[in-house]
């Protein structure tokens, strides 16, 4: 099988997709020999003219300059200088239109020439060969040579590439309409193409060089085979004419089979690629020392008298050449720099030559026609039919006229050489090229800016990052361990304790850090030292003192505390109960005729019970603090016995209580007293205890549970036997009730503990529902009409009575005198008929009983009452 180089060289060239036939209208300047123009007036040279950024100026304004004297020199990357084109004066440095279809204003620098057209001294190298590769690459820098096909690439970075390269490849096909000036250097300086190539070869050192020509260009083709006979290496290769075959991918195409991926160079796969202008400016650079100044342009049209390819001096006004070659513009004239199908309209002619200008079209209207409106997109597909890039231009542009960059970027636009092929088929006259290149500088703007975004973070970044670092040096700087001490140093602290320790011994051991430190000394050095423990103890001796101290501080106030409290609720308490006395004895003035008739039994024990209940209610609450004491007391009667006593009474109020309810209508019927009088005090009476009963509860549910707790086994039998007797007292309520409020001989002791256990639950009551009930309380008599209330009186008059049995039977030998005082210094006009109804005859040991459980559900109902009562504040 054939290798690749053995078929180039027979000469198979491989087809590249798309493509299409323009007309070549080459003759009309190709008729003539290239000339050379006239000095101009003046030169506008920009310092843009490449790829790349911009040489620095080292010129100034007023400046004489010689001609191929440096204007800039390269700084930065892809930077080449740009030279003087002609001896002269500087008159201005200032922005002027560029070469570019936006014609946006570049730095520039216009010359006037003198005229004497002097050249600065030049260098030229007769043997090149013995240059190092970087001295001729530096000679091709300085020189200022860029790609003169029209991309403006600069030349040393391909002569500098350090890629492999297989095939160097010439571009002399220049298939674009119109343009000649490749084809008459060709024709003329044959042999200084072939010397640039050669140069080129000893830079790179490739396998094969292949120079491919349109077949179009007979004359070129011969001149470059006559010049190349002597070099086996290099191959001319002629190439069918089709558009646009000098594409520097497409030619690759044509003369290697070989593809360029997408988003790769030539270099990549070892190709590179020159045009022939360029190779040509490499010769003169080297051999004659000259830098790029002047370039061949092809000024054509059917305006143009002269048609043909002068030698332009780099800056001239496109102007000049015009008016050189014979210029007639017609109306509404356009001038194209560039060729027909990927040249842009100019917008003024006061633009100057530049290395990558290699035609000026001034055609007429018949010859290129103004194109028409744009209008829609029928999708016939000929565009994509015709892109020698595989593209898909509709699609490109619809994405293009969207502002889809990423989408644009997935179909490869920038692989678009911008060769005009589908616009130029297009049947509805879309310039789609015009589209990409709008996108494409868009897309460029936009990645510069990110550029820009992404330096500025990595630049914050690293500011962070350092200042950071440098707090937390800052922070280290003060943590840094001390120095180790030397042997020396050691021994020198340890001789200065050795100095200090016999003065710190001699002070009494006042400090426990020295006598510590003088025992560890002596422990050290074997001696046997009673540890002394004398401050320690004292120390510790003193910690306690002042707690002791604190406890008793903080006691006393809190103590100080509950006796401020105390004092105020018993004041509060003995006011409510003066107050409520008061208005008793006014409610009860107009009674006091009829209340006096039941008074006839047995006077004497009924009024020595009231005022007995009268004066306990009354001092109840002055004496609330000192009856919380000895209103226990009682209850430590006969031992054990008292106690079970107390905790049977409390486990019927339990059991009662629940009961309640129930009991209320059948607790009612006692109230219905013979004697109208004692009704009325029983309902005063009911009254307080039902607003003692509210409050009481807080304070009542705590002291209640204590006595349970004596003598449990017995306090448990207690409790069943209650219950047993509260459920049988509760069938035979009503029948009792009258008997109930007989006196009972209070000779048992369990009676007299209850007695007492009733009084003291009254008295803290009464203390209690003082503050929330003083309305209320002047009010009695609407309590008959609540069950409740009546049923709580009742129970109220019962443990009254208790009281004054166990009263009458510890002092009856001067209760008469006493009492009877006491009742009348009171209120006796009130409570003598209830006293009087109360006690009539003596009870039997049944009664007794009666008497007890009475007193249990007087209190259960009491503590009841007090619940609800609590419920509803």
């Amino acid at each position: 099988m054939e290798t690749l180089i053995e078929q180039i060289k027979q000469g198979k060239v491989w087809p590249f997709a798309g493509g299409i036939h323009p007309p070549g209208q080459k003759q009309q300047s190709t008729s003539r020999a290239i000339e050379r123009l006239e000095l101009p007036d003046k030169l506008v040279v920009s310092l843009k003219q490449h790829i790349g950024a911009n040489g620095k100026l080292i010129v100034e304004k007023g400046q004489s300059v010689l001609k191929g004297q440096a204007l800039t020199k390269p700084s930065g990357n892809w930077s080449v200088p740009v030279h003087a084109p002609t001896s002269g004066v500087i008159t201005d440095i200032c922005p002027m239109p560029s070469a570019h279809p936006s014609a946006l204003p570049e730095l520039s620098v216009i010359i006037e020439p003198d005229g004497k057209d002097t050249w600065c001294e030049l260098n030229p190298v007769d043997d090149p060969k013995a240059l190092s590769h970087d001295e001729l690459v530096d000679i091709i820098h300085q020189s200022g040579i860029a790609g003169m096909g029209g991309a403006g690439f600069p030349t040393y970075l391909k002569a500098d590439t350090r890629k492999s390269i297989e095939f160097l490849i010439v571009n002399a096909v220049e298939c674009e309409p119109y343009i000649t000036a490749d084809d008459m250097l060709m024709r003329e300086h044959a042999h200084g193409i072939i010397a640039g190539i050669e140069l080129m070869q000893h830079l790179l050192n490739p396998t094969l060089t292949i120079i491919g020509i349109e077949d179009n260009k007979p004359e070129a083709i011969a001149a470059m085979q006559q010049a190349a006979k002597h070099n086996e290496s290099i191959i001319v290769q002629t190439v069918p004419t089709v558009y646009p075959s000098g594409g520097e991918k497409q030619l690759i195409k044509l003369l290697t089979g070989k593809e360029v991926p997408s988003g790769n160079i030539p270099a990549d796969i070892g190709m590179l690629v020159h045009n022939v202008g360029t190779l040509f400016a490499i010769n003169q650079a080297v051999y004659e020392g000259k830098p790029l100044i002047e370039r061949v342009v092809t000024v054509t049209g059917n305006t143009i008298h002269k048609q043909g390819n002068v030698w332009a001096l780099l800056g001239t006004e496109i102007k000049h050449l015009l008016d050189c070659q014979g210029f007639s513009p017609v109306p509404q004239q356009r001038v194209v720099m560039g060729g027909p199908m990927m040249g842009f309209t100019l917008p003024t002619v006061r633009i100057g030559i530049v290395k990558t200008t290699n035609c000026i079209l001034a055609p007429d209207h018949q010859e290129l026609a103004e194109p028409g409106d744009e209008k829609a997109c029928i999708r016939c597909s000929a565009c994509a039919d015709a892109c020698p890039a595989s593209l898909l231009p509709q699609q490109l542009q619809w994405f293009a006229k969207s502002k889809e960059y990423d989408k644009l970027n997935e179909h490869n636009l920038f692989d678009c050489i911008e060769c005009g092929a589908c616009a130029y088929v297009c049947p509805s006259e879309i310039p789609l090229v015009q589209y990409y290149r709008v996108a494409k500088a868009e897309i460029k703007e936009q990645q510069a800016e990110q550029i820009k975004a992404e330096r500025a973070r990595e630049r914050f970044e690293a500011r962070k990052e350092r200042l950071e670092r440098e707090q937390e040096e800052r922070q280290n700087r003060h943590k840094r361990k001390p120095a180790t001490k030397s042997s020396d140093e050691k021994q020198k602290v340890a001789d200065a304790l050795a100095r200090v320790k016999p003065k710190s011994d001699d002070k009494d051991s006042k400090s426990a850090v020295a006598a510590a430190i003088a025992r560890a000394k002596a422990k050290k050095q074997g001696a046997e030292l009673e540890p002394d423990n004398s401050e320690v103890a004292k120390e510790r001796a003193a910690r306690k003192e002042q707690a002791r101290k604190y406890k008793e501080q903080k006691a006393l106030e809190q103590s100080e505390e509950t006796v401020d409290k105390d004092d105020k609720k018993s004041a509060v308490a003995a006011a409510i109960a003066r107050a409520k006395a008061k208005k008793a004895a006014q409610a009860t003035e107009a009674d006091n005729a009829t209340d006096a008739e039941p008074a006839a039994v047995d006077d004497k024990k009924a009024a020595v019970a009231a005022a007995i209940a009268r004066a306990k209610a009354k001092k109840a609450a002055q004496a609330t603090e000192a009856d919380n004491a000895t209103d226990a007391e009682p209850a430590a009667v006969d031992d054990k016995k008292a106690a079970v006593a107390a905790a049977i009474a409390r486990a019927k109020a339990k059991k009662a209580a629940q009961a309640t309810e129930t009991d209320n209508a059948t607790d009612a019927e006692p109230a219905a007293v013979d004697d109208k009088k004692a009704a009325v005090a029983a309902a005063i009476a009911r009254a307080k205890a039902k607003k003692a009963a509210r409050e009481h509860a807080e304070t009542e549910n705590a002291t209640d549970a204590e006595p349970a707790a004596v003598d449990d086994k017995k306090a448990a039998v207690a409790a069943a036997i209650a219950r047993a007797k509260a459920k049988k007292a509760a069938q035979a309520t009503e029948a009792d009730n009258a008997t109930d409020a007989e006196p009972a001989a209070v000779d048992d002791k369990k009676a007299a503990v209850a007695a007492a256990v009733a009084r003291a639950k009254a008295k803290k009551a009464a203390k209690e529902h003082a503050e929330t009930e003083n309305a209320t309380d002047a009010e009695p008599a609407a309590v008959d009409d609540k069950k409740a209330a009546v049923a709580a009186a009742v129970a109220r008059a019962k443990a009254k009575k208790a009281a004054k049995e166990h009263a009458e039977q510890q002092a009856k030998s001067e209760s008469a005198d006493t009492h009877g005082t006491d009742a009348h210094s009171d209120d006796s006009s009130t409570d003598e008929p209830e006293a009087q109804q109360i006690d009539n005859t003596p009870e039997s040991n049944e009664d007794k009983k009666k008497a007890a459980i009475a007193r249990a559900i007087a209190r259960a109902k009491a503590k009841k009452l007090q619940q609800e009562g609590t419920d509803k504040s």
